[in-house]
């Protein structure tokens, strides 16, 4: 099967910064979209960014200009830039990623990863 697995979670100050990591490993043929998603207490998990297999990039508003997505498809890596970071950019962030499991077969699916907590306070 296919793992995902997120890192370089911790605390911060408002205003520093943070790296995500997110390693994909397992039964993949080609990842298509990867995207990170946020979930903080009480709240829905939202989607923070996404990035295609070209290197198209779309953020949440509230996200724009402080984090940057970005990936290295020959690792199978995904990277989270955080930047200018705010205390209600505090939640437990998610790697996901659209998998072709087999090259005989144009089936997708999307796998999550368990998770890395971001914490800002000061």
């Amino acid at each position: 099967q296919v793992q995902l697995v997120e890192s370089g979670g911790g605390v911060v100050q408002p205003g520093g910064s943070l790296r995500l990591s997110c390693a994909a490993s397992g039964r993949i043929f080609s990842i298509y979209t990867m995207d990170w998603y946020r979930q903080a207490p009480g709240n829905e998990r939202g989607l923070v960014a996404s990035i295609t297999s070209s290197g198209s990039v779309n953020y949440a508003d509230s996200v724009q200009g402080r984090f940057t997505i970005s990936r290295d498809n020959a690792k199978k890596l995904m990277y989270l830039q955080m930047a200018t970071l705010k205390p209600e950019d505090t939640a437990v962030y998610y790697c996901k990623a659209n998998v072709q499991t087999f090259p005989w077969s144009s089936s997708r699916k999307d796998y999550w990863g368990q998770g890395t907590q971001v914490t800002v306070s000061s």
